[in-house]
């Protein structure tokens, strides 16, 4: 895809730079269609596929794509589930051939960082899954892991503790104040340098603004 796009939230081509340094590789997308089009280059029919809760891949159509494709998805989002069901969905998703997520940032020098409620979205990012396909929005983008860490706690935390219905501080401050809540969320922080791997993990970059 084209990477001489309009650049919103930094210097695209050097951050997709960055992300090769590290192991890792680095797509620039228009739009949802373009999104869409190359995520089909990237997951073959009859492969099995798990994903993680973003709001990225919910607003961009990745998670209604993937229900209509020839594929195992592992869809953690039907309302039947009981909670052992989804916990052994979360454990299917090591042996997948692809996990798809989002990101609560992506660093100018090519570095994953999330927060995260139990792991189970970090963990197969780490290891397992044969792929990884993360979908940012040009908001995710930071200039290094000091700014990651300070969007992910005062921007993207409380607002998916709305989402999730929690009673945490954060969700009636705005912000967060490291609160020691039976319910808080932010318990597991993560930070992807580089991969041994090579483009084990794909970071695909929307050219809109997305998710939290």
């Amino acid at each position: 895809m084209s990477l001489s796009l309009p650049q919103k939230g930094g210097d695209i081509p050097s951050l997709i730079k960055s992300l090769h340094q590290n192991n890792m590789a680095g797509f620039h997308v228009r739009d949802k269609k373009e999104l869409l089009s190359l995520l089909r280059t990237f997951i073959a029919d009859g492969t099995t596929v798990g994903c993680g809760d973003s709001v990225t891949l919910e607003q961009t159509g990745v998670f209604d794509d993937l229900r209509k494709r020839e594929i195992n998805f592992l869809d953690k989002f039907d309302p039947a589930l009981t909670r052992e069901e989804k916990r052994e969905i979360y454990l299917k998703n090591f042996s997948a051939d692809t996990f798809v997520t989002g990101a609560n940032a992506v660093t100018m020098d090519g570095k994953i960082f999330n927060i995260d409620g139990n792991g189970s979205r970090v963990a197969p990012m780490l290891y397992g899954p044969k792929q990884v396909i993360v979908v940012v929005g040009t908001n995710k983008i930071t200039e290094n892991a000091q700014a990651a860490v300070k969007r992910a706690r005062q921007i993207a935390a409380p607002l998916d503790a709305k989402r999730l219905n929690k009673a945490t501080p954060c969700t009636a401050l705005d912000r967060c104040i490291d609160c020691r809540h039976k319910e808080r969320i932010c318990n597991d922080f993560v930070l992807i340098a580089g991969q041994f791997v090579k483009e084990r993990i794909k970071v695909i970059i929307v050219n809109e603004e997305l998710g939290y």
